[in-house]
Formats: C-alpha cells, sequence, structure tokens
C-alpha cells in the first residue's frame, strides 16, 4: 500500500513537471495585457509603450498597453493585483505606487510585497524640477526667495497625492524650510499642460514626462533631485548641489505581474525584458526619456522593491503625509 502511494506521487510530481515545461515552452499563446497605471503621455506611459512595442517587434509577442489612471497609479495597479496569475496581465509599476503609496494611503487594498511578483526592473530616472521657459523663476534659488517671501502662494503640480515626485516637493519644502502649495493631477500630461500655460508656477516630474518639452525649448529644467546629475542632462544642477546637502529623490520603473503566476513565466518574461534593454536601440530610446535602463534578475527587483518598501516608510511617517 505504502509503495503504491509512493508510487502515486511520483507520479503526480513527474506529471506536474511535464505539464509546466510546455506552459513555459509555448508562453505567451495570446496577447498580453499591460496595464498603464496612468494616463496617456505621462513618463509611465511613454516607457510601457517602448517597452510593448519592442516586445511586440522583437520577440513578436503581443502585447497591448491599457491606460488605467488615476489615484497616483494606485488604481492600475490595484486592477493588477486582483487579475488572474496566468502570466497574461502586467502592470508597469514604479516607486511612487510600489513603495510609496503603501505608507501614504490608509485604505490601500494591496500590498505590493505579498500580492504582486516583481518580474523585470526596467529603468531608473531621477526627478526634475521644471517651470515654463516664460517663467520668472530661472534658478531653484529663485524659487525658494519668492516661496520665502509669499509662503503656500507658489504652486507646484504633480502626477498625484501619493507618488514619489509629490513626496519629492515635500521634501523639498522641509529642506528648504518654505511651503510650496501641491496641485495634484491625474498624471504627468495634464499638471504639465497647467505649467505650460502658466496656471502652475512649478511641476516635479520624472524626467521621461518632462524631457519632451525641455528639449522643445517650452520647459526649464531648475534641477534634478538625484545625488548626481542626470547624463541626459549634464548642465542641469542636482538640488544638492543648489545648497540642500544630501537631497537625493528618485523612481524606477519596473514589471510585475499577479502574485502566483509561474514561475518558468516570470523567468521568461524577465528574460526577453533583459534582452530588449542590452540592445542599443532600446538603450537609446530610453535614454533619449532622461531615463537610464538597469538590468536585474526577477530576484533582484524583489529585493530592491522590499528594501525601498522598508526605507520609504521612515520617509513618509517623518513627513507627516498621509492620504485618505
Amino acid at each position: 500500500m505504502v509503495k503504491k502511494i509512493f508510487s502515486f506521487v511520483l507520479l503526480a510530481c513527474a506529471l506536474s513537471a511535464v505539464q509546466a515545461q510546455p506552459q513555459a515552452a509555448s508562453y505567451p499563446a495570446k496577447p498580453i495585457r499591460m496595464i498603464v497605471p496612468f494616463p496617456p503621455g505621462g513618463g509611465t506611459d511613454i516607457l510601457s509603450r517602448l517597452v510593448a512595442n519592442k516586445l511586440t517587434e522583437v520577440s513578436k509577442w503581443t502585447v497591448i498597453p491599457d491606460n488605467r489612471g488615476g489615484a497616483g497609479g494606485t488604481i492600475g495597479i490595484a486592477e493588477a493585483a486582483r487579475a488572474a496569475p496566468t502570466g497574461y496581465e502586467m502592470v508597469m509599476g514604479q516607486k511612487d505606487n510600489m513603495v510609496v503609496a503603501p505608507w501614504l494611503y490608509k485604505n490601500l487594498s494591496y500590498d505590493p510585497t505579498k500580492d504582486l511578483v516583481a518580474v523585470a526592473h526596467v529603468a531608473y530616472t531621477p526627478v526634475v524640477i521644471v517651470t515654463s521657459v516664460n517663467s520668472r523663476f530661472k534658478t531653484l534659488a529663485d524659487v525658494v526667495a519668492a516661496a520665502k517671501a509669499a509662503p503656500d502662494q507658489i504652486t507646484y503640480g504633480s502626477p498625484g497625492n501619493g507618488t514619489t515626485i509629490h513626496l519629492a516637493g515635500e521634501i523639498f519644502n522641509t529642506a528648504a524650510h518654505i511651503k510650496l502649495r501641491h496641485i495634484p493631477y491625474k498624471g504627468s500630461n495634464p499638471a504639465m499642460m497647467d505649467v505650460l500655460a502658466g496656471n502652475v508656477d512649478l511641476m516635479v516630474s520624472s524626467l521621461p514626462s518632462a524631457m519632451g518639452q525641455i528639449k522643445a525649448g517650452k520647459l526649464r529644467a531648475l534641477a534634478v533631485t538625484s545625488a548626481r546629475r542626470s547624463t541626459s542632462m549634464p548642465d542641469v544642477p542636482t538640488v544638492a548641489e543648489s545648497g540642500y546637502k544630501d537631497f537625493d529623490v528618485s523612481t524606477w520603473y519596473g514589471l510585475f505581474m499577479p502574485a502566483g503566476t509561474p514561475k518558468e513565466i516570470v523567468a521568461t518574461v524577465n528574460a526577453e525584458v533583459n534582452k530588449l534593454l542590452a540592445t542599443p536601440d532600446m538603450k537609446a530610446a530610453i535614454n533619449a526619456q532622461g531615463a537610464e535602463t538597469q538590468n536585474m534578475t526577477s530576484v533582484q527587483f524583489s529585493t530592491l522593491l522590499k528594501t525601498d518598501y522598508q526605507k520609504w516608510k521612515g520617509i513618509v511617517q517623518a513627513s507627516g503625509a498621509t492620504i485618505e
């Protein structure tokens, strides 16, 4: 009897292994939906479409971007977390909604470290403080002087409450001992339009969202918030160089799938994305947006997620910021 049970267990394991191999080998057998948790036109949308188009072109997969914006990207992330773990639903997440939002929102419906699996890191980018080229602000010092003269009157737009970009503005308020008034938008593009029109004084933005308008001469970059200057804009000083020592806020983008997605599929997607990121064309396309490619294994990306998740808990709590 024991021998029969043991034989049955061995047979079940063997069948499971055989079934898993074709699953990975035949993947993908149908189109993959890539949730973009922000509206069209912003940095997340731009990078998502670059990856989706290149996977479709080079890997011969069919990857379809699907914009599900709102609430600083948390609506789209929540939708991905609820999706079936079949490998046919993924989301382009970033530091904003994966490691900052969970500490800001009181009733967030997902835990990024439990409800999603980190699949492939895509890019790293500084955050940039910009203003209209017609603005009176020529330097970051001009902004600080104006804000001290008129507290809560100088405005800055962001892609939404709870984003790294929103927090970058709040952290700068603390560092400079000023009070800029935050105006949240439902994505980068509407915020950008108001800055260009002069309806908002400044915008704190990811570089991919702002780069097109900076290159077109319509936006003036005052400073980047990373520890070092951006390779895409070497002439733009850092906030730290502008007098605020150790100031360092940056963001990253990466692909996630629902928890429980087969490991073989996660490994397949990771390999294909990393292959793309290593090509000169893809590197150039991402660099042109002010971002830098950064290849990681799924395990390395997961470690980054968990490390940043704990790091930003302290930052958010120190800021006192919360969102209902």
